[in-house]
C-alpha cells in the first residue's frame, strides 16, 4: 500500500454559522500530482490552510506526512512548501534577496544560499531579472516569484493554491511542466484551481462546491461515472433559434452556445442524432454539421451540481 502523504477524515471548519469545509474525507499519495477543482469560495483555501496547521479542524482530522496538523503544526510547515493566493513577497526587496531571505527563514545554510536562488530564478523563469523588486514585477512573473519561495526548501509536499490565477497561457504551460518535474523528484503537489482544463493535468482530482467535497478520483473515471447521456456538437442556421429549440426539448439536459457551435448534452436513450435533428427540421433551422462530442470536466462539474 502506498504511503500517504495526506490523509483527512471528515474535516469541518465552520466560522461562526458559516460552514466553509463540510466533512471532507479523502487521501493523497506521496508523489502523486492531485487537483482540487472548485469556483471560488467553494472550500479549497480554507482546506489548505488546514492542512498547513493554520487553521484547527472544528470537527474531523487530517494528519500531513504522518504528522496530526491539529497538534504537530510546527513539525509540519518546515516540509511543506505552501503558495497561498495572496503570497506575501516583499515587494521592496529584489527577486535575488526575497529568495535568500525566505531561504533563511526555512533554514538553509547560508553557504548554500546564492547557488540554490540561482538555480530556482532560472527553474521558475526568473532568470535575468533576479535584482528587480518584486514591486515592479507583473502578476505573472509575481507568481513565478511566489512559486520559487514555496520550493526554496526542497519540501516534500507542495500546496498550491491557484497557482496560475492571472497567468497567461505560455506561462500556465510552464507552471505545468514545472509541477511534474518537482513531481518527478520525489514531491507530492495538491495544487487548486478554477480552470477545468488544468484539472486534466492531474493524475486525481476532487471537486469541490459550498464546502463539500462532491467526487474524488482520476479525471476519465469522473467522466465515466458522473456524466451521462450524449454530447454533441453542431451548427446550424439560425443558431439562436436552434439554441431555443433545444432548450425546450425535454429530451435535452443542457444546450449552449459556445463561439458559432452549439454544445448538446442528450439523455441516454433520446435517440441522439436522429432527436437533434428533427426537433431543428421542427424549428426551422438547417442543421450545417453534427458531431459527437467529448465529455469534459466541465460536464462533470455541471453535472455534479445539478
Amino acid at each position: 500500500m502506498a504511503e500517504m502523504a495526506i490523509v483527512a477524515d471528515g474535516l469541518v471548519k465552520r466560522f461562526g454559522d458559516f460552514t466553509a469545509v463540510d466533512d471532507v474525507s479523502f487521501s493523497v499519495a506521496r508523489g502523486e500530482v492531485v487537483g482540487y477543482l472548485g469556483a471560488n469560495g467553494s472550500g479549497k483555501t480554507t482546506t489548505m490552510r488546514l492542512l498547513m496547521g493554520l487553521l484547527r479542524p472544528t470537527a474531523g482530522s487530517a494528519t500531513v506526512l504522518g504528522l496530526d496538523v491539529a497538534c504537530d503544526a510546527e513539525r509540519i510547515r518546515p516540509r511543506v512548501g505552501y503558495m497561498s493566493q495572496k503570497f506575501a513577497l516583499y515587494e521592496d526587496l529584489t527577486v535575488r534577496e526575497n529568495l535568500a531571505f525566505y531561504g533563511g527563514l526555512y533554514g538553509l545554510p547560508l553557504a548554500e544560499l546564492p547557488g540554490r536562488v540561482v538555480t530556482l530564478a532560472e527553474r521558475v523563469g526568473l532568470a535575468g531579472r533576479e535584482d528587480l523588486l518584486a514591486g515592479e514585477l507583473s502578476g505573472g512573473w509575481r507568481q513565478r516569484l511566489a512559486l520559487g519561495i514555496a520550493m526554496v526548501h526542497r519540501p516534500e509536499l507542495l500546496l498550491l493554491d491557484e497557482p496560475t490565477s492571472g497567468v497567461d497561457p505560455a506561462a500556465r504551460r510552464a507552471f505545468w511542466n514545472l509541477i511534474y518535474e518537482v513531481a518527478e523528484e520525489g514531491a507530492t503537489v495538491l495544487v487548486s484551481t478554477h480552470y477545468m482544463d488544468e484539472a486534466e493535468h492531474c493524475g486525481r482530482l476532487g471537486i469541490m462546491r459550498s464546502g463539500r467535497l462532491l467526487a474524488w478520483g482520476a479525471p476519465a473515471e469522473l467522466k465515466r461515472q458522473t456524466v451521462q447521456g450524449e454530447i454533441w456538437e453542431l451548427t446550424a442556421d439560425p443558431l439562436l433559434t436552434a439554441l431555443a429549440a433545444l432548450q425546450a426539448t425535454p429530451e435535452v439536459i443542457e444546450a449552449d452556445l459556445q463561439g458559432d457551435r452549439l454544445r448538446v448534452q442528450t439523455k441516454g436513450g433520446a435517440g441522439g442524432e436522429a432527436l437533434l435533428r428533427t426537433v431543428l427540421d421542427a424549428a426551422g433551422c438547417t442543421v450545417t454539421s453534427l458531431t459527437p462530442g467529448e465529455v469534459t470536466l466541465e460536464d462533470v462539474f455541471l453535472a455534479l451540481a445539478r
